[in-house]
């Protein structure tokens, strides 16, 4: 397994719309090496959501996980999960807006408005087909990895361009502010 190196943005990778993994792909070598490789790096780096196309690779393969990271110590715990193909089915009308980061935006932040609840529908690491129902935190994580495999960043789905910032600057200047910031400003979805 190794630690891969992730695209930042204006790498055109990531504004490419991934390729489909063929189901009977997904238990070859290279299919399951790459999973294992990206758990490696989004847990390297502290994420709790990677996209393939964030790591140079355009396919529809995400990993997530927020279990035991310390940089997520206040965030509901979210086993591991490799989704593959993932889809979004459904989004509640309910919407909210809250900070995001990114591992290919480093240290940039900025206020996104996302579905509170969704339903995606994807195959597992094994090819078996699954759905998900998603609230609050997962879906916001969700919803972020999901675009990256479509070809977009979160600043795509700001309305509000003023929140946009440096994690440092944006601690120093409105932690008195935001309830929600921490001082470990790396964190990043």
């Amino acid at each position: 397994m190794a630690i891969l190196k992730v695209a930042q943005l204006g790498n055109p990778v990531l504004r490419k719309k991934g390729e489909p993994v063929p189901v009977e792909d997904i238990p070859s070598e290279p299919i399951q090496r790459l999973i294992d490789d990206m758990i490696d790096t989004m847990r390297e780096y502290s994420g709790v959501g990677l996209a393939a196309p964030q790591v140079h690779e355009s396919r529809q393969i995400l990993t997530l996980e927020a279990e035991g990271n310390p940089r997520y110590s206040d965030v509901p715990e979210i086993e591991l999960m490799v989704l593959i193909n993932p889809k979004i089915e459904k989004f509640s009308n309910e919407m909210d807006e809250d900070w995001e980061g990114c591992l290919s935006l480093t240290d940039i932040w900025g206020k996104v408005r996302r579905a509170t609840a969704i339903t995606v529908s994807a195959y597992d690491r094994e090819g078996t087909p699954v759905t998900i129902e998603a609230e609050g935190f997962l879906a916001r994580v969700l919803q972020h990895e999901i675009d990256h495999v479509y070809g977009k960043v979160f600043v795509d789905r700001m309305t509000d361009m003023s929140t946009l910032s440096f994690g440092r600057e944006r601690m120093r200047y409105s932690a008195h502010e935001d309830e929600d910031v921490t001082e470990d400003m790396d964190d990043q979805i």
